[in-house]
């Protein structure tokens, strides 16, 4: 997308409450990766039009995009794992300081724990945003758990552009990079789903439920 255009979008998006500019500032200087502000506005939005009741979220990190939606949608609940016990005390401490109920901290492997997060389904929406070069599996293992209008958003499926790029040279260089590309043939390949990629910050697919 042209510069020009992106940032008059980013400067159309509202600035965010001092609680969540204290949890992004943070994330910026400890190089925590949290979702980009253009794609995690959109994907809220088409969240506010879906009113989901239950969510489950791939990849907690600290606690940032669960409790953003959570401002969005308070009356949904939203169930979240993380695997870096570091990541999660942080989480944890935002959760509380946020001071919400809604919002279910699981520590483990989004993999190795599987169970742990099924038996809370179905899920109205699944949001992926952990190991990306998990994304297929995730896919594979969760979305039988996806009720019949649900949603499923996928984070990162451009990867800073390169996983547009055929070269070889740079798909050489960028191992996830192009493990996205074939993340992103994956879906539009699913007979069962159709899937929409937004490029707003670093890709966003979003995948519903073919009708009838």
């Amino acid at each position: 997308m042209d510069a020009f255009i992106h940032d008059y979008l980013l400067d159309q998006i509202p600035v965010s409450t001092p609680f969540f500019l204290e949890i992004e500032a943070y994330a910026k200087r400890e190089a925590v990766p949290i979702m980009e502000k253009d794609s995690l506005h959109a994907m809220l939005q088409i969240m506010a039009i879906q009113r989901p009741k239950r969510i489950l979220e791939l990849g907690t990190a600290i606690g940032y995009s669960a409790l953003r939606m959570q401002e969005t949608l308070p009356e949904s609940e939203i169930i979240t794992i993380e695997r870096d016990e570091e990541r999660f005390s942080i989480a944890q401490e935002n959760v509380r300081k946020f001071g919400v109920n809604q919002v279910e901290l699981v520590l483990g492997d989004a993999l190795l724990d599987f169970e742990k997060l099924v038996h809370k389904g179905p899920f109205d929406a699944i949001f992926i945003d952990a190991a990306k070069a998990q994304y297929e599996k995730f896919f594979d293992l969760y979305s039988p758990h996806l009720t019949a209008r649900g949603v499923i958003y996928s984070d990162n499926v451009l990867f800073k552009g390169l996983a547009l790029d055929e070269l070889p040279e740079v798909q050489k260089k960028a191992r996830i990079a192009k493990k996205m590309r074939k993340f992103n043939g994956f879906l539009m390949d699913q007979p069962e789903f159709v899937t929409s990629i937004i490029p707003l910050g670093d890709g966003l697919a979003v995948t519903r439920r073919r009708d009838g």
